[in-house]
């Protein structure tokens, strides 16, 4: 049974370890890629390095929340509170 525990506090580990490196690469990436597209337009305000991480840290934190919510299976079973 310990052995069991291990794997899956490993598992957990390793798929959140994931998520937090793949958050990094696209931050950097999207810094990197709004610095450049501003140096390009050559705008006296830089809305895209400002604008394109705030656009994926809004992504980043939709797929979080979406990964690390609880699913629950849909009981189609009727329960003693639903019969009235």
């Amino acid at each position: 049974m310990k052995l069991d525990k291990h794997t899956s506090n490993t598992h957990s580990w390793a798929r959140y370890a994931g998520l937090a490196g793949q958050m990094l690469a696209s931050l950097a990436l999207a810094i990197w890629l709004g610095s450049w597209l501003d140096g390009k337009t050559d705008l006296a305000f830089p809305i895209f390095a400002l604008s394109l991480p705030l656009l994926v840290l809004v992504g980043l934190f939709w797929q979080l929340i979406k990964e690390t919510t609880p699913r629950h299976k849909k009981n189609n079973s009727a329960k003693a509170d639903d019969i009235v």
